[in-house]
């Protein structure tokens, strides 16, 4: 498992007295080391140029290629690629219990895991057994809470709102909207019938669907425009592959690539020299068929039972996991507090104290709190950076 720490830079404080944050990447597939690190949190864009909103302002950064496979990680064995959470998870605490071993200048510092995608759902698990594990003395480390962004907690959630959300964004008519309607359902009935399977590849069909309707809108961004470049062979599974090209491909552009399989491989000297960056990231993917439209909302429950900070946070204009969708799980949700959490206001927040452009709402109650990030898609940090170190200061408690 390849893994990049950044200790924090801040002008004022020490990296003992900032946190520190685990950033996972979606997909799966997707490399934390190379889109989180260069597209969004990281201290330098793809252009190797400082960004002006990197992470490291509030907290050291360990980006992590998970699961097995993915970006600069590798497998020797086709065996050994995850295809559930569960060996996702087992992956990450032999994983976290080595890293605060061998780093143990971090054990007592506040660490958060803060996750995209399909990094939500891996995070929820991961936060879960981690929890557990500090608990039992296995892992020393001072555990604060996860943030899910625009995360696959519940898919069926995401794909009933897909939608409406599109109708009333004037993206889809009324012909349109019965339509994704129709394979929504669908989708429902597969995963009613625990048909996990059968449900990824209609959701391929809902995408295509979707992309017909609205000539080709964005999953990530409804506000620009996704051309389509997908290139098949006969023997592939359609639908894998439509999917694939779709949510991991696009993570691996080819100045990324080139950027990673060039310039930084030379630079760490550590990579073999049988592993390509994001070679093995459609095994990846593909290994995780069966488990892509589980939800894990139960997994949300037990944290927020055990008392763990929960944070959601949602770009409103991502249309992959929606932010109606998301309330719709939150709903679901059996923790007792939830009645409490639906009666607060959300509050409006603004980039800095003299902006005067709404940047985000905010609602938290005891351990779990709620983001809507304004004007951003579903890559929150690269649509609106500002806002979204603002939300990382307020989740690790460095400002209100």
């Amino acid at each position: 498992m390849f893994w990049w720490l950044y200790y924090a830079n801040n002008p004022t404080k020490d990296f003992t007295e900032l946190p520190l944050i685990l950033w996972l990447q979606g997909g799966p597939g997707a490399s934390s080391c190379g889109y989180g690190n260069f597209e969004e949190i990281g201290p330098l864009d793809k252009e190797l140029k400082p960004r002006n909103t990197t992470w490291l302002q509030a907290a050291s950064i360990l980006f992590v290629d998970n699961p097995v496979g993915t970006g600069f990680s590798y497998v020797d064995d086709c065996s050994l690629f995850a295809q559930n959470l569960t060996t996702v998870v087992s992956d990450m605490m032999v994983f976290l219990q080595e890293f605060f071993r061998a780093r143990a200048e971090f054990q007592p510092i506040p660490f958060y895991i803060f996750s995209e995608s399909y990094g939500g759902k891996m995070a929820a698990g991961i936060a879960l057994e981690l929890h557990g594990a500090v608990q039992k003395g296995i892992i020393k480390c001072n555990f604060m809470g996860t943030a899910l962004g625009d995360s696959w907690i519940s898919p069926l959630d995401s794909v009933l709102s897909w939608g409406p959300y599109l109708y009333s964004t004037s993206l889809l008519d009324d012909n349109g909207l019965a339509e994704v309607t129709a394979v929504a359902k669908e989708i429902m009935d597969a995963i009613n019938t625990n048909q996990y399977r059968l449900a990824t590849e209609l959701w391929d069909k809902a995408e295509v669907i979707i992309e017909q309707n609205t000539d080709n809108v964005n999953f990530y961004n409804i506000m620009t425009k996704e051309v389509p470049e997908i290139q098949l062979n006969e023997q592939d599974n359609l639908h894998l592959i439509g999917l694939y090209q779709r949510h991991v491909k696009t993570m691996h552009k080819d100045s990324l690539s080139e950027l990673m399989n060039g310039p930084i491989r030379k630079k760490l000297k550590i990579i073999p020299d049988c592993v390509k960056w994001g070679g093995q990231s459609r095994d990846v993917f593909e290994n995780m068929a069966e488990d892509f439209m589980k939800p894990v909302i139960d997994i949300v429950d037990q944290l927020l039972a055990a008392n763990v900070n929960v944070t959601v946070y949602n770009g409103q204009l991502d249309l992959i996991v929606d932010t109606m969708g998301q309330e719709a799980w939150l709903r679901k949700l059996k923790w007792p507090n939830l009645d409490q959490f639906s009666k607060q206001r959300w509050k409006a927040l603004y980039v800095s104290p003299e902006a005067t452009e709404t940047a985000a709402f905010h609602k938290a109650y005891e351990n779990f709190a709620f983001f809507w990030i304004l004007k951003a898609g579903h890559m929150v940090p690269f649509d609106q950076g500002e806002m979204a170190l603002k939300m990382v200061r307020m989740v690790t408690q460095q400002q209100h």
